[in-house]
């Protein structure tokens, strides 16, 4: 249970040791998220993956190096906490999907943690949610029937949200079937982030 008094650092040092689903990691856990109570962009993506897992450096990947590109943040900008905040809606790497990729982020992560950690960010301005599961848990209801939909009405989220699909290179065909993506929705992202941190 966490009081409304804890301060955001606790509440982190707390996560960090959390060990709620270690029996169903296959790489035990790992928590991997950075924020800070003056964070004015949060990103919310979906797990860890095997490299961000090693590294405990989020989104340092190939995903990561394309959500840089979309966003337009330098590195030095991307993992500075003190304005980006990177709140994975699975906190530790979820293990490999016999069928290819990683398995969905585990249940009882969000729940778990989200409402405390997002409820201590109270300076935040634009929130991305990247990828299915990011898109179900904080949109909810006002999510449209697929993640293309839901992308695609981009508008009707403005101004504090800006839904994105996941960066990985499995997507690839996606953002070539979705032409609008590159060409209406990432140049406004990109404006929109560089005015909240501006």
């Amino acid at each position: 249970m966490v009081s409304p008094e804890e301060s955001l650092a606790s509440l982190l040092e707390r996560i960090r040791a959390c060990a709620i689903c270690a029996a169903h990691l296959p790489r035990g856990p790992h928590p991997v998220l950075r924020a800070a109570t003056s964070a004015r962009l949060l990103l919310i993506g979906q797990a860890p993956g095997t490299r961000v897992h090693e590294t405990g450096v989020p989104w340092n990947d190939r995903s990561g190096d394309r959500l840089r590109e979309w966003t337009a943040l330098a590195p030095g900008v991307f993992y500075d906490d003190s304005r980006v905040a990177i709140v994975p809606m699975g906190f530790c790497f979820p293990g490999t999907d016999p069928r290819g990729g990683d398995r969905p982020p585990r249940p009882e992560c969000a729940p778990a943690w989200h409402r405390d950690v997002l409820a201590r960010l109270p300076n935040v301005e634009l929130t991305l949610p990247i990828g299915g599961y990011a898109l179900a848990y904080h949109l909810g209801a006002r999510r449209k029937r697929t993640v293309t939909e839901t992308v695609a009405a981009w508008r009707e989220f403005l101004p504090g949200v800006v839904p994105l699909p996941h960066p990985s290179w499995r997507n690839t065909a996606w953002l070539k079937r979705n032409p609008w993506f590159g060409a209406e929705l990432v140049p406004e992202l990109r404006r929109r982030i560089a005015s909240v941190l501006a």
